[in-house]
C-alpha cells in the first residue's frame, strides 16, 4: 500500500486554517481556495462569529450560498440601555 503525500495546496490550507484567527481579510484568496478553507473550517468545528464575518465579507457567492443552505446566522448581541441620562 502506497501513501500519497499531501499536496502543497492542502498543506497551505491546513496552515491557514490553523492561523485563521490572525487573519483580518480573506478577500485576496482565490475563490476555490476560499471555498475549501470555509469547508475545512466547518469540518474542524472552528467557525465562530469573527470567522463568519470574515467569510461573509469576501462576498464569495459559493460561500454565501453554503452559509444560507446551512442556515448559519449571526449571533446578535443586544444593546442594553444605560442610565446615563437619569439621576438616581
Amino acid at each position: 500500500m502506497r501513501i500519497t503525500p499531501p499536496s502543497l495546496l492542502s498543506l497551505t490550507i491546513d496552515s491557514a486554517l490553523h492561523n485563521l484567527s490572525h487573519f483580518s481579510d480573506l478577500s485576496p484568496l482565490p475563490d476555490h481556495i476560499l471555498c475549501d478553507l470555509f469547508k475545512r473550517t466547518l469540518q474542524a468545528g472552528k467557525l465562530n462569529e469573527k470567522l463568519l464575518k470574515l467569510f461573509l465579507a469576501t462576498g464569495n457567492d459559493e460561500v454565501l450560498s453554503f452559509i444560507d443552505g446551512l442556515k448559519i446566522q449571526h449571533i446578535h448581541t443586544p444593546v442594553l440601555p444605560t442610565r446615563c441620562s437619569e439621576k438616581f
